[in-house]
């Protein structure tokens, strides 16, 4: 486990890690599906605690192991029992994610236990790799060892928050210290003890790759919602054909959005803009999950199970695909150090777009109609590229 080759050629996602990837699926499923169901019900500040509580559990855990296996994937019988260690660990997690919410509800004390109890065991297997690196790699153990002890002293304070069981509010500001903890990790690993071997372009395809598991949930929530018309009482009809089209429309158009950009080029030439890079996509994450959960509240509200209106529906939706498109145009300046004024022209248009659709609602058009528009957010930044976007990017590269 001395490290990989951070420049090796065709470097790429191994199998363990896609099999890593498949529990992923499950954890966000069921947070997609805890926030639908709180949106439908209209409890809306559980579902926006309770989903952003999962999303950071489940989406930094999975970013840690990927960074340390973009170094130090030897893929042997010990790494494989360790990460299958952290397989069950994210499904005891998943497990208890419906706990966590209705005690958010409840408003008294935070129900984590279980949550805590499948994070810890994934933490505690990343210790254990990174124990192992430290041995392997004396030339970077002080790093690896950082992580070590970050990490540890974490889980140490996430189950000594789960005995002390304060109110809410105190178990709030507490996940907050910790959590800023657990962020602070890498970050002085990477920059003050010399960092790891990653390799840039197996980083920029495994977060492409959890992109795409992400937007899977947009692809269930429309076909829930597609369900949701066909075993009412009409059947198959022209709304069932308008809600698949907006719902698979609107997904597409975020996986071109998303791919539109050569991120591993600019990561590979700068290492030292990676940060805000990675650590941004907890909102590009939590936005596409969210967005397939809106997209889980509309097939709610056909089947007359919510109880919120056609205009709170549509903003399920809306305000998703808003943090995931907005998000992106943060990546980019982020990675790039610069700002594109006709990026400004494309997010002005795309707030015009989601302010249509939003506007529609409140005017008393139908749920397939608005989905139809908001289908039209991210189609915003598709053509802008097409036309002239991707000739910017191709100057910016070349300024990089």
């Amino acid at each position: 486990m001395s490290g990989r080759d951070p420049h090796a050629e065709h470097r790429s996602a191994t199998p363990l890690e896609l099999l890593y990837d498949l529990t992923f699926v499950v954890a966000f499923g069921f947070a997609a599906d805890e926030l639908a169901h709180a949106v439908a019900d209209d409890h809306l500040r559980t579902g926006m605690v309770g989903f952003a509580f999962a999303l950071f559990a489940v989406s930094w855990a999975w970013i840690n192991y990927t960074w340390f296996a973009s170094a130090y994937d030897t893929d042997d019988w010990v790494c494989r029992l360790a990460v299958i260690v952290q397989m069950v660990g994210v499904v005891i997690l998943a497990l208890g994610l419906e706990q966590v919410f209705a005690s958010i509800q409840e408003g008294d004390r935070l129900d984590n236990g279980v949550v805590v109890l499948g994070y810890v065991v994934m933490r505690l297997s990343m210790i254990f790799l990174w124990i192992r690196a430290a041995r392997h790699d004396p030339e970077r153990a002080r790093a690896a060892m950082t992580y070590v002890w970050t990490l540890a002293v974490a889980q140490v304070g996430w189950v000594a928050l789960v005995f002390a069981d304060p109110r809410l509010e105190a178990a709030f500001a507490c996940t907050a210290a910790l959590v800023a903890l657990e962020v602070s990790g890498p970050l002085i690993a990477e920059r003050r003890f010399g960092g790891t071997p990653w390799h840039a372009h197996h980083i920029a395809e495994r977060y492409g790759l959890l992109v795409i598991i992400t937007l899977g949930e947009g692809i269930i929530g429309t076909v829930a919602a597609m369900n949701a018309v066909v075993h009412g009482e009409n059947g198959w009809t022209v709304t069932v054909a308008v809600v698949g089209l907006a719902g698979v429309g609107l997904t597409f158009a975020a996986w071109w959005s998303y791919f539109a950009i050569p991120w591993a080029d600019v990561i590979h030439r700068h290492r030292e803009r990676s940060f805000g890079w990675g650590y941004g996509h907890l909102a590009v994450f939590g936005g596409l999950a969210a967005m397939g959960g809106g997209l889980h509240v509309a097939a709610f509200y056909l089947e007359d199970e919510a109880k919120i209106g056609v205009t709170g529906v549509v903003l399920s939706v809306a305000i998703p695909v808003a943090i995931f498109l907005f998000a992106l145009y943060a990546l980019y300046t982020t990675l790039m150090r610069e700002s594109d004024p006709f990026h400004l022209l494309l997010l002005a248009l795309t707030a015009a777009v989601l302010a249509l659709a939003v506007g529609l609602a409140v005017a008393g058009a139908s749920i397939a109609v608005c989905l139809v528009v908001l289908m039209f957010a991210p189609i915003v930044t598709v053509v802008g590229f097409e036309t002239l976007g991707h000739k910017h990017l191709a100057h910016a590269l070349d300024r990089q």
